[in-house]
């Protein structure tokens, strides 16, 4: 289940809850409001137990609800004191819970999966290379920001050395578990035993991996391991392949899951 689909479900027993409130005359609208935006709250505490989606998800859940409930509120308070035309200040408000909505829906979309392709390539311009729209981070300009590069440019220097042709597989698959296989030959085409590979899963951005898959030898040059996604969204693979525990060749590729 998306988020999408949990937020607008929920926003919608928000909205059936209030009514259905107001057929209990005894009931106070202020308490009224508060159980709408609780009791869907509540059943999607419910509903993510054991699929933790993220502090972030569940914030906005909990800000939407709770918000949509005490708008509904403000809007029943202001029609019982104006009659007729609808004043311009629950108009305001009602406006602004909306632009609210609209803009954490499309911050979260954006940490997710990241920007959309066209909009990417438009506003972060691109050489016909990948574009990678998560936050990198800052880099301080000194010594370490100088070692990483010369760090980089000896990786580059050590794997045109080598020659290794790379081959990866099995990362188009729409399946949450993927079947991963991984095929290195040297530069006259024969394979390259005695490595010790794996794959970095990251989020873009982050700093840290969310999961790290060891690759095992299938056969003669070939290794591989099932890969299974934790959550939807875009996502980096790095490869690594090692030899003699000194890295000789690192990949980067972009990853969307469903």
């Amino acid at each position: 289940m998306t988020t999408l689909t949990t937020l607008l479900g929920g926003l919608a027993a928000v909205f059936v809850l209030y009514m259905m409130g107001g057929a209990i005359r005894s009931l106070p609208s202020i308490l009224r409001a508060l159980l709408a935006g609780l009791l869907p709250l509540l059943a999607y505490f419910v509903l993510i137990i054991g699929r933790w989606p993220g502090l972030d998800v569940v914030a906005m859940h909990i800000s939407v609800f709770l918000a949509a409930g005490l708008v509904l509120y403000a809007l029943t308070q202001f029609r019982r004191r104006s009659a007729g035309r609808m004043h311009w200040a629950p108009k305001l408000l009602t406006a602004f819970f909306l632009g609210l909505v609209v803009i954490n829906g499309s911050l979260l979309y954006i940490a997710n999966k990241g920007l959309p392709e066209p909009l990417a390539r438009w506003w972060l311009g691109s050489d016909g290379g990948a574009v990678y729209s998560g936050f990198s981070g800052v880099v301080e300009h000194g010594q370490g920001a100088a070692k990483a590069v010369s760090s980089e440019l000896s990786q580059a220097h050590r794997e045109s050395e080598l020659g290794w042709q790379v081959e990866m597989s099995g990362l188009d698959s729409n399946e949450a578990t993927r079947a991963i296989q991984v095929r290195v030959k040297d530069r006259t085409g024969l394979p390259v035993d005695r490595i010790e590979g794996e794959l970095r899963l990251l989020r873009p951005g982050a700093a840290q991996p969310a999961l790290i898959l060891p690759l095992s030898a299938l056969d003669a040059g070939t290794y591989g391991g099932v890969l299974r996604l934790p959550a939807s969204g875009r996502w980096l693979v790095e490869l690594r392949l090692l030899r003699d525990h000194t890295m000789h060749y690192q990949l980067t590729q972009e990853l969307v899951a469903p």
